[in-house]
């Protein structure tokens, strides 16, 4: 065989042996990419994203588009090529398989926990643009979860308020276990509880929950890490505390398949539009993200840059961006979109004023410094 051929067709099978190691070689890696955007002052799968009643609501034209990503199976492993290709395009981020799933977490407990903080998210976001509007919104403390085998399974249930314990008002989640480890293990507490079906039904006609029954329970020892016990001796009654509200009328958000925190300043600003007369945005397509609290704090997300892809390609031209993700935002901002920084819901309000009133050169900016 001439040499030529020769090493032409050893190339032809080394080349062979390269494609087929590069599909089947797996890495851990995993792939973010832009998602939909979902304009909060429209409709998604033919019904209103905002389903406001009990409160007089305006027209709203403009855009105030929540932004979401793309992020590849728990169970999916990327070959070699993708990885290589991911990380050469623009439109995609790759990143460690930890990154998006630690700990070996599972695609399904993945979703759980992102479906737990849309829910939360949701809850914050409709309490801060009440309390921007002046709004007054009732917060009780409730029980989130009680421990299967502990005192509390069959005594307290999720969704019960909590008025007091031993006769002492709670205010926060944190009271309950600060007045419970007062006690030693073995001796009794008393709490004070509206029963989640009768607070239910004070939230659904729009009032706090009034009265209460006493609900005697005897403490048991915290366990350790190691399931062996502290030895600090420290009560516990086997329940998570958190927080619920009472709205003054109702307000539904109403969007599918869409999981974690990070929409929530966005619900908030549908949520003051829709409750407000006029436009916040002046009919401008403005996109963003950030997850909000209950005082109105704007917290930093994770995929910014994603997010700013996918707005941009949407049609965004202004991108609300949390403090805290201006900086990478802004090494790698799509042309044509402008950075807005946001820490709190007045900075954003305020800046929808600008936007609107077209004195956009003083808008807060992000940099890359």
């Amino acid at each position: 065989m001439p040499r030529r051929t020769a090493t032409m067709l050893a190339s032809t099978l080394v080349l062979i042996a390269l494609l087929c190691a590069g599909v089947l070689i797996k890495v851990p890696y995993s792939e973010m990419s832009p998602g939909p955007t979902v304009n909060t002052l429209g409709e998604a799968r033919g019904e209103p994203v905002l389903q406001i009643s009990g409160r007089k609501t305006y027209p709203a034209s403009g855009h105030l588009n929540m932004t979401t990503v793309r992020v590849t199976g728990a169970d999916y492993r990327m070959n070699v090529f993708e990885a290589v290709y991911g990380w050469l395009a623009h439109d995609s981020v790759v990143v460690p398989h930890d990154t998006l799933y630690p700990d070996g977490k599972t695609e399904e407990e993945s979703t759980q926990e992102n479906a737990e903080e849309f829910s939360q998210s949701q809850e914050s976001a409709k309490v801060a643009a009440l309390k921007e509007l002046g709004i007054p919104v009732s917060t009780q403390v409730v029980v989130s979860s009680v421990i299967k085998d502990s005192p509390s399974e069959d005594k307290l249930h999720a969704g019960d308020v909590i008025k007091a314990v031993d006769g002492t008002v709670v205010k926060e989640p944190g009271d309950v276990a600060k007045l419970v480890t007062e006690h030693r293990p073995g001796e009794n507490v008393t709490l004070t509880i509206v029963p989640a079906e009768d607070a239910a039904a004070a939230e659904k006609a729009g009032r706090a929950p009034e009265g209460g029954e006493k609900v005697t329970i005897r403490t048991a020892k915290a366990p350790s890490a190691d399931g062996e016990g502290d030895g600090k001796d420290r009560a516990i009654i086997g329940i998570r505390a958190g927080t619920d509200h009472t709205f003054p009328f109702e307000i539904d958000i109403k969007l599918a398949d869409v999981g974690g925190p990070s929409a929530g300043l966005m619900f908030s600003l549908g949520i003051i539009d829709k409750l407000t007369p006029g436009d916040l945005t002046g009919g401008t397509f403005v996109a963003g993200t950030g997850t909000i609290d209950d005082a109105g704090t704007v917290g930093p997300i994770g995929g910014i840059t994603m997010k700013l892809v996918g707005a941009r390609n949407a049609g965004a031209r202004y991108f609300l961006t949390p403090d805290d993700n201006c900086a990478s935002a802004a090494a790698d901002t799509p042309d044509g979109l402008t950075l807005v920084r946001v820490k709190t819901i007045e900075d954003a309000t305020k800046s929808l004023e600008q936007i609107k009133a077209g004195k956009t050169a003083g808008l807060p900016s992000c940099s890359a410094g």
